[in-house]
């Protein structure tokens, strides 16, 4: 491995993405979320696993976070519906205990802490704009991949790092999200998968894969939602939006509903495997984000940052927004109310809410 290093964004313009995308990082990082999709088709998260002591440490880890999040309550802001300042609080004390939390892991060189807490601190949130999206969760998943690299865990906890770790982390991102109301981190969250996350439904849909009897439009029953929420993270993510939205899944994630009539769920996994390529890891406003060190290098070309280029909390480049937002539209500043936070105010209304303008078309078919 070359010397570690503090990680940086190196990402501003499209020609910059479009090298990303032919880079051996790009081609680490889609290699791993197949291998882990691969891993768990056709298991239930109640099975058995092999599991390391790596495994061991980092439900540890997420364990400590998730402490972190409970001696760290929400300040009184009720009279917002935006992200809770007392996650900022929250975030620091991550970003203190987090060389700490590196050091428990087994084989962990002391030396890549600066670089791999990077991924570990952003896995929670943007500190800046009290937000979450599938940035963050990609961050996660980057840090399970160097720790993989450094031989924390194992390609024998595949299944363990998906039905085991991640969906703890999910579970942890829940009680964040719910703790400080965080705002979903671009526009997405009102046609989109969900709110915050992408990968569970990717993960979850290859769970399901060889089910002989659940099929893609059993999400509307809600009596087979919670007798396999427990078994299924798919289930399980759609048992969690029905608990904090109230309207019809038609109309607040109607991209759930549309992928709801496919035929197999074989159809859905190859889907999501695709949309994530293109949604999350090939939208510029997404991977303006991202960051790079030894382990994921950045290998396309350096661009000088333009005059008058600030970065706002985003890190878009302002200078051409048709190529910073081309077809994601990310509201730039513009904040967006957490599914709690409605919740809590539909609530004090005693009102039903709607929301999701629209339905975009999906590669399922």
């Amino acid at each position: 491995m070359s010397s570690f290093r503090p990680l940086q964004k190196a990402i501003l313009f499209k020609e910059q993405l479009e090298a990303f995308q032919a880079s051996s990082t790009y081609a680490s990082i889609t290699s791993y979320v197949e291998a882990l999709n691969n891993a768990v088709v056709g298991v239930k998260l109640t099975d058995e696993c092999a599991a390391s002591q790596g495994i061991t440490a980092l439900l540890e880890v997420l364990d400590r976070v998730e402490a972190l999040a409970r001696e760290t309550p929400p300040v009184d802001n009720a009279t917002s519906r935006f992200g809770n300042p007392a996650f900022k609080t929250f975030y620091d004390k991550v970003q203190q205990v987090a060389p700490q939390l590196h050091e428990s892991l087994p084989t962990f060189p002391s030396e890549a802490i600066p670089e791999v807490s990077g991924y570990f601190v952003e896995s929670w949130g943007n500190r800046t704009r009290v937000d979450y999206g599938s940035g963050m969760e990609l961050n996660f998943l980057c840090w399970l991949l160097c720790l993989e690299r450094l031989g924390v865990v194992h390609e024998s906890d595949h299944v363990a790092l998906v039905i085991r770790v991640f969906w703890r982390y999910v579970q942890v991102m829940r009680t964040l999200q719910s703790t400080y109301w965080l705002e979903p981190a671009g526009s997405h969250g009102v046609w989109g998968l969900d709110d915050y996350h992408f990968l569970p439904f990717l993960f979850g849909s290859a769970q399901l894969r060889d089910h002989k009897h659940l099929r893609p439009k059993s999400i509307h029953d809600n009596e087979v939602v919670e007798e396999f929420s427990k078994d299924y993270i798919y289930f399980a993510c759609i048992r969690f939006i029905n608990s904090v939205k109230t309207a019809s899944l038609r109309w607040h994630s109607p991209m759930l509903d549309d992928i709801s009539a496919v035929k197999t769920w074989d159809k859905v996994n190859q889907g999501m495997i695709k949309m994530y390529h293109a949604e999350v890891l090939g939208k510029l406003p997404v991977i303006q984000h991202f960051l790079f060190g030894s382990i994921l290098p950045y290998e396309g070309p350096i661009v000088p940052i333009p005059a008058g280029h600030h970065d706002d909390g985003h890190g878009h480049s302002h200078g051409d927004a048709s190529d910073a937002h081309a077809g994601w539209h990310d509201p730039c500043g513009i904040p967006v109310p957490s599914a709690f936070a409605a919740a809590a105010e539909e609530q004090k209304r005693g009102g039903t809410r709607l929301g999701g303008p629209g339905i975009r078309p999906v590669p399922f078919d």
